[in-house]
Order: C-alpha cells, then structure tokens, then sequence
C-alpha cells in the first residue's frame, strides 16, 4: 500500500511526463503546511525562470500578521508570479500541480495567475 506522500509523487510523475512530451514552459506548485511555493521552469526541465513564495521577505511583510498557509496567501503568490513570469517573457505555461489536488491554496494560485495574465 502507497503512503499519502507516494500517491501524490506518482501522481505528479503522470503529469511531469504528459508536460514533458508537449516541451511546454511549466508553472510548479508545491504545497506545505506553512508555506506555498511556486516556479517557472523551462521546457527542457533545466533551468528555473522565475520563482516566488509565501517564504520571501517581502511577501510575508504584504501579508502581515497572516500566514502563508492560507488561500489569501496562495493567491498573492499566483500573482506575483504571474508578474515574474511576464517580466522574462513567458505568457503561456502548463500548469503542474505537483500531484496536489486541484483545490483550496493550489486553485487559489492558479486562478490569481491566471488574473494576473498567465495563460494554461
């Protein structure tokens, strides 16, 4: 029997693999209990275009006395990637998920990047 954990990386394999044959730019989301991670990566999988968290300084000054672990938090993220992202010249992505269920904090940040202007 597989662990939560290794339900969730089979999962994100899936999807990594299905990207991987497209060669699209792909936008990554990780998910913690505290913090919410996403980034930009190439197409080819080598190189990291653009990156941004509830863990950077001046993010967690934006959101005060408010965690990262919450779906306002998620969405402030989504948009300031969606930013990043512009700002190298990337517009359109494939949105990865990382095996995480399209729900809650994931949603939130992908619907902000998509208001941000980032097309998936």
């Amino acid at each position: 029997m597989l662990t939560k954990k290794e339900q969730r990386l089979r999962r994100s394999r899936q999807t990594r693999a299905r990207i991987a044959t497209q060669g699209a730019v792909r936008l990554t989301v990780f998910r913690s209990n505290l913090h919410i991670y996403a980034s930009v990566v190439s197409g080819d999988g080598t190189q990291v275009l653009a990156s941004a968290s509830t863990a950077e300084k001046e993010v967690r000054e934006a959101l005060g006395k408010d965690k990262g672990g919450n779906a306002a938090a998620a969405a402030a993220v989504g948009k300031r990637i969606a930013e990043k992202a512009k700002a190298v010249g990337v517009e359109r992505v494939a949105f990865d998920r990382s095996g995480f269920a399209y729900h809650g904090r994931v949603k939130a940040l992908a619907e902000a990047a998509r208001e941000a202007g980032l097309q998936f």
